[in-house]
């Protein structure tokens, strides 16, 4: 496949609410050192070489959060930066994104990654990218699917259907349906049954496809987008992506574009990946001690066991005794301290200091 064909688009849009206090307005996750020295945007590129050069990969993202995540990755193009005056969901996101691509290369294919994920077979990854681009150019829509690795109720699934080509030495499926997150005994049943895979968030598709899809199923975002794309390399480009983008309905891929469509093929693939979307998740990437602990940063306990330390203060010290479930953020101005089953709530607490007005603390 030739090189001026594939791009990565990868979406920076997200604050990350459920990473608080690490995470704030102006420090969203994505540009966070969570797991080793590297930023989760940092991640997102490196797995990314050599299959996408630089000037390949692309980043939708706030213009907020610019300055800061292209500080993080300067080998990237100042101009291969998607800036959305406000976050609208992922299909907005996917399609400013697409008409970039689209006045670059018409025959472009785009692979839609984030910058939030945690992928640890980054070769196998690369390789089912390969894979997804070769199907896509035959203008299918390729989502690639995570085999599951428990029944989670955390993630969407998707039900495979026909079987398909191999390619790459990757089974390829029609996919037959989207379900959104399951409850505990239909995720158990859909894991059992081997006909479902977890819906990662990835897709590969050639960019004019997509944006057809847009005008078949979300026509009235399609005439939005058309009038920004009319202005695309002139001098009113901001000015109409301004007046326009605050108008557009918020809508995810999933149910705006994924859930409709009539030609779609899964690509169930074990790449070691991880959605790096609470503290919950955390334990699943860094290593634990023989209580169940696991630590980031200067961390002494007595009695403590299954508890998250994350010590965002390289200087201070957090000692913990008899402590059990607990997951412990310290931050420079904020201290979290919350029991693991409860941290899906973490985003509640940030809507409680929304309320109050405490936005020295967000």
């Amino acid at each position: 496949m030739g090189r001026n064909m594939y791009y990565a688009l990868i979406m920076a849009g997200g604050v990350g609410t459920r990473l608080w206090p690490l995470s704030r307005r102006d420090r969203p996750k994505q540009a966070l050192r969570l797991v080793g020295e590297r930023t989760m945007m940092q991640h997102a590129v490196d797995r990314l070489a050599p299959l996408f050069h630089p000037e390949q990969v692309f980043v939708v993202a706030r213009g907020e959060y610019v300055p800061i995540l292209s500080s993080q990755v300067p080998e990237l193009p100042p101009e291969n930066f998607v800036v959305e005056p406000e976050g609208r969901g992922t299909g907005p996101a996917i399609g400013l994104g697409a008409i970039h691509l689209l006045r670059q290369d018409p025959e472009a294919i785009m692979a839609v990654l984030t910058a939030d994920h945690f992928i640890t077979d980054t070769a196998r990854f690369r390789r089912v990218l390969t894979a997804a681009a070769q199907v896509a150019a035959e203008g299918h829509l390729v989502t690639l699917g995570i085999k599951p690795s428990s029944p989670s109720t955390g993630y969407g699934y998707i039900e495979q259907g026909k079987g398909l080509d191999e390619v790459e030495g990757f089974p390829t499926f029609r996919a037959e349906r989207f379900t959104e997150k399951p409850n505990p005994e239909t995720a158990a049943h859909m894991v059992e049954s081997g006909e479902y895979s977890w819906n990662s968030g990835m897709f590969v598709w050639r960019a004019d496809r997509i944006v057809e899809e847009f005008q078949r199923q979300m026509p009235e975002f399609y005439a939005q987008l058309a009038e920004v794309e009319a202005a695309l390399g002139t001098p009113g480009y901001g000015p109409t992506l301004k007046r326009i983008w605050p108008q557009v309905a918020k809508q995810t891929i999933d149910y705006g574009v994924m859930e409709g469509a009539e030609d779609v093929t899964v690509i169930p693939v074990d790449i070691g990946w991880l959605d790096v979307g609470s503290w919950a998740s955390l334990p699943e990437l860094l290593p634990a001690d023989e209580a169940g602990n696991v630590a980031v940063g200067q961390h002494v306990e007595i009695d403590t066991r299954n508890t998250l330390v994350f010590a965002g203060n390289e200087k201070r010290l957090i000692a913990t005794i008899g402590l059990e479930g607990l997951v412990v953020v310290d931050t420079e101005d904020a201290l979290l301290i919350c029991a693991k089953e409860r941290e899906q709530d973490v985003r509640a607490m940030v809507k409680r200091l929304e309320e109050m007005g405490r936005g020295e603390w967000l």
